[in-house]
């Protein structure tokens, strides 16, 4: 009886120390999931060719917009392919209606990145091959989601948020 007891006990001892083991294990396995990702992420921004891709568009005046679609600013380290909605209002309207969104290639355009403090990056894209985008700020977090913020010469303002990814594994 005595016997069956301390069995007891050990085997509950035993199950208890297992349990123990193995969530240690899944936290540190989580932890290094996100230090990968993180890597990731820094890479992506340092060599200047990943994927935006738009989850909800944010007009200066209006409400918050999801978006079904996929919409995508495409970025190489030599072109810039924005294919994005908008929402808002134009101060002059293009002359063909199917040109609505903000929608240009660039290849003559600056980029700038500054870390920042609490990590994560400020993006700055200057296009200066494209009639209507002036500027576009891009602000991206360490786990990769990001908000881009549109500044054009003929629109009102317009933000998006939504993640980065690499070029591969975008759609």
């Amino acid at each position: 009886m005595k016997y069956n007891k301390y069995l007891n006990k050990f085997f509950l001892l035993f199950v208890a120390s297992l349990l123990c083991v193995h969530l240690t294990h899944a936290q540190k396995s989580k932890q290094d999931r996100k230090e990968e990702k993180m890597a990731i992420i820094e890479s992506l921004v340092q060599s200047k060719n990943f994927v935006f891709v738009a989850q909800n568009a944010l007009p200066s005046t209006g409400r918050n917009i999801n978006l079904t679609t996929t919409y995508a600013v495409r970025l190489s380290s030599d072109t810039v392919v924005s294919d994005l909605p908008y929402f808002g209002r134009a101060f002059v309207a293009p002359m063909n209606p199917s040109e609505g969104g903000i929608h240009f290639t660039s290849t003559k355009f600056t980029y700038t990145t500054k870390e920042k403090k609490k990590g994560g990056w400020e993006i700055t894209i200057l296009p200066t091959d494209t009639r209507d985008v002036r500027q576009m700020f891009l602000t991206v977090s360490q786990q990769g989601y990001a908000t881009l913020q549109v500044l054009s010469n003929n629109r009102q303002s317009i933000s998006f948020n939504g993640y980065i990814t690499s070029r591969s594994k975008a759609r």
